[in-house]
């Protein structure tokens, strides 16, 4: 029987009903169907260590990195629902000045075997697994490692990613100004070498 509960409905469960009603409203589509949301907002910072520019043929090449930085970058960010499965795909269109706007896609999948972990996919199946939880209202992904998508299998890379890239947190929080708004923040920290990458933003969810 399918599920058409919320994606993160059935990852946190009771949880759910702790997250802020703006974060609710903008995750409150049905798996297996053609539901979409969009919402816009700014990116206050857009930010890589210089070192990290070694990455990004190997982060492009994956569609896993933002390869420019910034700061009041416009973004809008589509979430979509397919009817013919449980997926949650992301579009988050980056628009930097004198740039073509670049798409960061992915794909999430509710991980039922693990409670509260969801998988995240960039190109040819590779993953990070998150733990998802509700925390004051707000959304919050912590890194649990990387896996390779291999037709049924899932396989964790043979080389830990953690160790150069570091490990990422991700949370969405409610405006507590305004019901229609709310602020983002992801990281990926080097437990040696500081923020490899970050960026933050403020979002509107609008009529859909």
């Amino acid at each position: 029987m399918k599920d058409t509960r919320p994606v993160f409905q059935q990852v946190l469960g009771p949880g759910w009903d702790q997250l802020g009603d703006v974060i609710r409203r903008h995750y409150a589509m049905a798996p297996f169907s053609n539901a979409h949301v969009c919402v816009r907002g700014t990116m206050d910072e857009v930010h890589h260590a210089p070192w990290a520019r070694l990455l990004m043929p190997f982060g492009r090449l994956f569609g896993a990195l933002v390869p420019y930085t910034g700061t009041g970058v416009p973004i809008e960010v589509h979430y979509r629902c397919r009817p013919g499965n449980a997926l949650l795909y992301w579009d988050r269109i980056f628009s930097f000045e004198g740039r073509a706007p670049f798409h960061f896609r992915s794909h999430m999948a509710h991980a039922a075997r693990s409670a509260g972990e969801v998988i995240e996919y960039v190109r040819f199946g590779i993953g990070m697994r998150l733990a998802v939880s509700a925390e004051e209202g707000a959304l919050v992904f912590r890194d649990l490692g990387y896996i390779w998508r291999l037709g049924r299998l899932r396989l964790p890379l043979p080389l830990p990613l953690g160790l150069l890239l570091g490990t990422a947190y991700v949370e969405e929080r409610p405006d507590p100004h305004d019901a229609d708004r709310f602020t983002m923040k992801m990281v990926l920290r080097h437990r040696w070498f500081g923020d490899v990458f970050r960026y933050s933003g403020r979002f509107r969810l609008g009529p859909q």
